[in-house]
């Protein structure tokens, strides 16, 4: 007698499109048998579906505590457990199955004549099927093959599945892991694990926040006006107020409101909404961090990120050199290189580019690297020009700072720099993970740069931010020096992992 692995290896290959038509054949046949299964079971008075089973330990526990027993050892410890039935064999007067539990623990069930009787072995023969959740009581062994193992005694279906396992043996297309997740999270550990992972850094940010004397708040998603960024947003009516509201691009406006309040330290992390395309790193429905420090400014809140960003690497990995899905090191460790926008821009294009470089001069520039940019202004063709020539060479943590004003319209002009805002953005593998700034405190300026943004829209710029009256009257009452930053959480497991968007995202939006 062969006992049931406790893991099945897959080849690495996908499923081929033929390969995935004859299974969906199968599974509509499949489908059928089920259900007559189901209503024999009522039909007979078992519940498919019973509310309770008397689980007594997780698989994961009876693993754990008996590992040491010895091949053919027993003992008269008796457990009830419960599993999805991931393999089984039923061979004559014994029958195996492999049940794993949501943490994909495995552990052997044996089910034999001896134990539970004649009637009790064709029962299970006759309805148990691969992807049923069972619950098994009985005596936990070692096979005389040395596998862990339940003795089953008693046994009950939990949930008859009504639909087969997909094939442990072949890996599911991309399309079927992003559109039937749960299907990716039965067979896959790592898909589990990427699960386990985000709910680590998330704790790592939480607790690193706590550290610091901050208070998470909870902001509006729905927003009679939308601001904080440069995005389209998604557009949606209220009926009991019949009016247009939008789902928010950004918490910034109303964490600000909370620091003029006397919260002089507060995070946020939520889902933000943005109308734009999606791709590798972007999603139209994200998870966003959003913080800010009153009497901080743009460098203290870089030292906080990278405190951010090197422990969630930590409780991702266990260490700042961390490996990725493609098997490179990626090194987190270290003070980050602060790195100013235009001196690095003049440094990689080999000609001098400033505040005081025309607009003139700027287009025809970006027109010889056939760069376009709609509605162009000075800062816009800067930093299109400098992802241009500096971005790509980027590899190393980075924090980018001393951004044109025109393209950061809730940015504090720099105290020494004329024409230039106190800002950042930190690029971790080549790409934008975070952007902090010192924060525009001045509601006359800030009413002017929101009169700016309006006439841009009014121009035709649809990410432009409109003029957020309520807003402006908060930041009347005064709100105190800050400094603040924002990060994508999906981008940070990407940066921490290797993982795509659509892999830290556990249910991404598809077509």
């Amino acid at each position: 007698m062969t006992d049931v692995p406790d893991n099945t290896a897959a080849p690495e290959n996908a499923q081929t499109a033929e390969e995935a038509l004859a299974a969906e054949a199968e599974s509509t046949e499949q489908h059928q048998v089920r259900l007559a299964k189901r209503q024999r079971m009522i039909d007979s008075g078992i519940a498919p579906y019973p509310v309770a089973v008397a689980v007594t330990h997780r698989i994961a526990d009876v693993r754990e505590q008996y590992a040491h027993l010895e091949s053919g050892e027993e003992t008269d410890a008796v457990v009830g457990v419960a599993g999805r039935v991931v393999f089984a064999r039923n061979t004559g007067k014994l029958c195996f199955a492999s049940l794993q539990s949501g943490d994909g623990s495995r552990i052997q069930a044996m089910v034999s004549l001896a134990e539970v009787g004649e009637e009790s072995l064709a029962s299970w023969k006759d309805l148990v099927d691969l992807a049923d959740h069972v619950f098994v009581t009985g005596r936990v062994i070692s096979s005389r093959r040395g596998e862990l193992s339940i003795m089953v005694t008693d046994w009950h279906i939990a949930s008859k599945a009504l639909r087969p396992m997909p094939n442990l043996h072949a890996e599911l297309n991309d399309e079927t892991r992003m559109r039937q997740r749960y299907l990716d999270l039965i067979v896959r550990d790592q898909a589990r694990q990427n699960v386990r992972i985000r709910a680590a850094v998330n704790a790592s940010m939480r607790e690193t926040f706590a550290g610091h004397d901050f208070t998470e708040l909870e902001t509006p998603m729905l927003q009679r006006v939308h601001g904080g960024a440069s995005a389209r947003p998604f557009v949606t009516h209220s009926n009991a107020f019949d009016t247009e509201l939008f789902l928010r691009i950004a918490p910034e406006l109303y964490l600000k409101r909370a620091v003029v309040g006397g919260l002089e330290r507060v995070f946020e992390i939520n889902r933000n909404f943005r109308n734009e395309g999606a791709d590798s790193t972007h999603s139209p429905e994200f998870a966003m961090l959003e913080a800010y420090e009153a009497y901080g400014d743009y460098m203290t809140i870089a030292d906080l990120t990278q405190e951010l960003v090197q422990n969630a690497a930590l409780a991702a990995t266990g260490g700042l050199e961390v490996e990725l899905t493609d098997g490179s090191v990626y090194d987190f460790s270290g003070e980050w290189q602060k790195l100013p926008m235009y001196e690095s821009l003049s440094e990689a294009a080999g000609r001098e580019v400033t505040v005081e470089t025309s607009l003139d001069e700027l287009l025809a520039w970006a027109g010889e690297l056939e760069i376009e940019v709609d509605q162009p202004t000075h800062g816009k063709l800067v930093e299109e020009l400098w992802e241009h020539y500096v971005k790509p060479g980027l590899d190393k943590p980075t924090f980018v700072i001393d951004f044109p004003v025109d393209t950061s319209p809730l940015t504090a002009a720099h105290r020494s720099k004329p024409g230039v805002v106190e800002k950042w953005d930190l690029y971790v593998r080549g790409f934008e993970l975070a952007t902090g700034y010192s924060e525009l405190i001045d509601p006359v300026d800030q009413r002017e740069r929101f009169v700016a943004q309006a006439s841009l829209a009014s121009r035709g710029d649809v990410e432009a931010m409109p003029l957020d009256e309520d807003f402006l009257t908060a930041l009347e009452h005064g709100m105190p020096p800050s400094g603040g930053m924002g990060m994508g959480v999906d981008r940070l497991l990407m940066a921490v992992t290797g993982n795509g968007i659509r892999e830290t995202i556990l249910f991404p939006l598809v077509k």
